[in-house]
């Protein structure tokens, strides 16, 4: 048989292509502010020849960068194959800002792309250069899908893309030559050989388990806990506000920053962990921001979606999705800060003992060798349900500064798609000293945005305040 080669998608990356719609794009992504440094050409402009030139090495050691999807004839189930077609100067674009380049005009042009669906007939990616920023910097806006990546995935992709200079290129003057694609008959004969080995799988495992009873028994016991548990959030709702409407394909993009060390500070001082402090300020933001809007926020049942990393060790440095999730009731009925946050420090720790995640993970094992559209079904339901009312995502980063090409990164700020009926996605990712926040909103549900942003300054400053007063009196 002729050599071919194919990728398949795990349930959980299929469920977020099989979300995707006209008005929900499923990528993530990022804005990242960098020096010009070495990378600034001589009319004082950006370098991209030399960013493309860079690219080899980069595109060598991801070859997912280099695939286009396929479909399993008749199973539907999505593969990744690599594109005969694949041209890099699609990909890596190259633009500017207009006079006077400054950030507000690199924020309307991050929602725009943002905006923009994905061409599913080429890679799942594209990077945005934009020259013209005030201060003689540059921007990258990127974009990938998450079919392609989750947040760990993108930290560790991030690592090998940045560096002061590429390693030698042995390969750089050969042609890539792409795997050839297995032919339909082979792909639907393959798919339904795996699906026939799983129960065989599960009665291997069932056997061995019949030697420890107890522990079989309380094995099954955990696994209805878990299923009961993840299928429960999915089925019931929490309160509607004005966050939670069909949104359209247009978005708005802002972004700021706290420091890392002011976080630590307060959780230090009050109790909790940083993504604690991080949900807190956001519950308090969020019941400013609503109560402004004319929203009743003592009965309020809001909930926010956390996505936990279940990425193993031996897992790092690979693509997909290995993430699973939380469903945490955010206090929004508590005025006074501290005690907003000793709530949330309660819910995160019932949460951590209960078995949501290990309920996601199942349901996800279960649809990769039944039908994957079952966990996208699933993951759908949550939405439209109203499981949730917003994602919060906070990606651990880079703890020290980096470059890209002799150009150092100043600031990055984090996407999170919008699923069918959420206008507000919050990711957070550290760098350098600093939780750097980004705000994905529904163009005409958020006109208000920025009111949120400043609103998570003006939460997070009680909470340090809080923090101040508690140091105080802790003093002789």
């Amino acid at each position: 048989m002729a050599y071919t080669h194919y990728d398949r998608l795990s349930a959980l990356d299929a469920a977020f292509l099989e979300m995707e719609d006209a008005n929900t794009h499923m990528h993530v992504g990022a804005v990242a502010l960098f020096e010009m440094g070495r990378l600034g050409a001589p009319d004082g402009g950006l370098d991209f020849e030399r960013v493309l030139e860079a690219a080899g090495p980069i595109l060598r050691s991801s070859p997912r960068f280099r695939q286009r999807l396929a479909r399993v004839p008749l199973l539907d189930h999505p593969v990744w194959v690599d594109d005969e077609r694949f041209n890099l100067n699609y990909h890596l674009r190259h633009t500017a800002l207009p006079e006077p380049g400054d950030e507000r005009l690199l924020k309307r042009l991050a929602g725009r792309i943002f905006s923009q669906q994905l061409d599913r007939g080429k890679p799942l990616w594209e990077l945005w250069f934009v020259e013209g920023l005030e201060g003689g910097r540059f921007a990258v806006i990127s974009k990938i899908h998450h079919c392609m990546i989750d947040g760990i995935a993108g930290v560790d992709l991030m690592t090998g893309l940045l560096g002061d200079e590429p390693e030698p290129d042995d390969e750089a003057g050969r042609r890539w030559l792409p795997r050839p694609r297995p032919g339909g008959a082979q792909l639907l004969a393959d798919e339904l050989a795996r699906r026939a080995s799983a129960p065989w799988r599960a009665l291997r495992g069932a056997a061995r388990s019949l030697a420890r009873p107890a522990a079989a028994l309380r094995s099954l016991r955990d696994t209805a806990e878990a299923v009961g548990d993840a299928a429960g959030q999915a089925l019931t709702g929490g309160s509607p506000t004005p966050l939670n409407v069909d949104i359209g394909p247009h978005r708005r993009f802002d972004w700021t920053r706290i420091e890392l060390a002011a976080a630590k500070e307060v959780k230090n001082r009050l109790g909790g962990t940083v993504n604690d402090v991080v949900l807190a300020t956001v519950a308090g933001a969020l019941r400013r921001f609503l109560r402004g809007r004319g929203v009743p926020v003592k009965e309020l049942d809001f909930r926010a979606l956390i996505p936990v990393n279940v990425r193993a060790a031996d897992e790092r440095g690979r693509l997909g999705n290995r993430v699973s999730f939380m469903v945490a009731p955010l206090p929004l009925d508590e005025d006074d800060p501290r005690r907003r946050l000793a709530r949330v420090c309660e819910t995160t720790r019932a949460l951590k003992s209960s078995k949501q995640t290990l309920g996601a993970e199942l349901l996800e094992s279960v649809a990769d060798w039944t039908a994957t559209s079952l966990f996208a079904r699933y993951a759908r339901l949550g939405a439209r349900s109203r499981a949730y009312n917003l994602v919060v995502t906070n990606v651990p980063g880079l703890s020290s500064s980096a470059v890209l090409l002799g150009a150092r990164l100043l600031e990055i700020y984090p996407l999170v798609p919008l699923y069918s009926n959420q206008a507000l996605g919050i990711a957070l990712f550290s760098y350098d000293g600093a939780l750097f926040w980004g705000f994905n909103s529904d163009w005409d549900a958020m006109p208000d945005l920025h009111d949120l942003v400043e609103a998570v300054h003006a939460e997070f400053e009680l909470l340090a305040k809080a923090a101040a007063a508690a140091a105080s009196r802790s003093q002789p």
